[in-house]
């Protein structure tokens, strides 16, 4: 007798509901994803890019999904395949609250992927003073330097970043 074949395509609700879990990360849905985690949705779940639900709620902009999110084991440092974790994002696009609660969560301040920058290159690369003196409170090396061997002033000017670069530059670096 023989066993029956199994599909090997993956199985399309299964797909499907992964789909609408990483919407409700993008979206800040954070009841349902509270709801889901406490069912045992796997918090560093990610999707084809790398991008876990914690990337996409800080990416997005989302305090109370990112919190839920973190309070539910997150990892705060996982980058996704571009080298970007979700403080380098949220940093990025210059959400200040999503950087604080990482940062109170245990991401590291100074952590780069291989490849990859540090919170402090995209603050000074996307003029975000903010954050960038957020960061330099937790000690950051403000002189590290990215995979291609720019410091943070020198990216800031490269990116014409005028107020982090003059900030930068005060601070004798």
């Amino acid at each position: 007798m023989n066993a029956p074949a199994s599909d090997p395509t993956p199985n399309e609700d299964f797909i499907a509901f992964a789909q609408e879990v990483f919407q409700l990360a993008r979206n800040g849905d954070a009841q349902t994803l509270t709801r889901l985690l406490q069912k045992g949705l796997p918090p560093n779940m990610s999707n084809h890019k790398g991008d876990t639900l914690l990337m996409l709620a800080a990416y997005h902009g989302h305090v109370e999904a990112t919190k839920a999110l973190l309070e539910a084991s997150a990892e705060p440092d996982r980058f996704n395949d571009m080298a970007q974790t979700p403080l380098g994002a949220s940093t990025f696009k210059g959400y200040l609250p999503i950087v604080q609660l990482l940062l109170s969560h245990g991401a590291k301040p100074d952590f780069a992927p291989p490849g990859g920058k540090t919170p402090l290159m995209f603050a000074a690369m996307f003029n975000r003073l903010e954050i960038l003196d957020l960061l330099l409170e937790q000690g950051v090396d403000i002189n590290a330097k990215s995979s291609e061997g720019l410091t943070a002033l020198e990216l800031a000017r490269s990116m014409g970043a005028a107020d982090t670069a003059a900030h930068l530059e005060a601070r004798g670096t």
